[in-house]
């Protein structure tokens, strides 16, 4: 699949260090590298979120994932069935840094079918940081004009596009029981 110029740019930034906002599923998200310190961190400042909170990692095919996940974990099954997003928390790699899996015993992950972030992914070729647009207990941004007026001056670059086709966050699974830990659009 051919990559567009915007989403090139994108994954030129995030691979070297920036920090993006994107549509994905459900509302906008922040993204960079992982294994990035500096960019990490400075999403964390951004939304005021507290790094032992975790977060959540997307890709667009499983592959994207391997090093992430630990052993064990059957990345194919982790695809959603349907439109609706759902993330997986699954035992983490050993290699996994604090700044993304937090105090938790796993990493939150999902495979996106959202046509952007995905392809955001491809063009970073790599799983992305993505985090919902949003100062921590306020709501994420949905809206391009709100992402811009509060996020436009503290990030890299903002990837066009609409949020959809869920009306709000992904709904947050336990891989190994299958228990609901965020409901979606919570």
């Amino acid at each position: 699949m051919a990559v567009s110029i915007p989403l090139q740019r994108a994954g030129r930034i995030v691979r070297s260090g920036g920090v993006i906002a994107y549509p994905t599923e459900g509302v906008y998200g922040l993204g960079c590298l992982p294994r990035d310190e500096a960019a990490v961190l400075r999403i964390l400042a951004i939304k005021q979120r507290d790094p032992a909170m975790g977060l959540i990692l997307i890709a667009a095919d499983p592959d994207q994932l391997a090093e992430w996940v630990g052993a064990g974990v059957r990345i194919d099954e982790l695809r959603s069935a349907d439109d609706r997003p759902v993330t997986w928390v699954v035992p983490s790699a050993p290699s996994v840094p604090f700044l993304v899996r937090g105090r938790n015993a796993g990493i939150a992950v999902r495979i996106t079918r959202h046509p952007v972030a995905a392809a955001l992914c491809r063009a970073a070729a790599t799983a992305i940081v993505s985090t919902s647009a949003n100062v921590s207990g306020r709501p994420p941004a949905r809206n391009i004009f709100v992402l811009r007026r509060l996020f436009g001056p503290l990030v890299d670059c903002i990837v066009p596009g609409r949020c959809g086709p869920a009306g709000g966050a992904s709904e947050i699974r336990d891989w190994k029981s299958g228990r609901i830990i965020r409901p979606a659009n919570a």
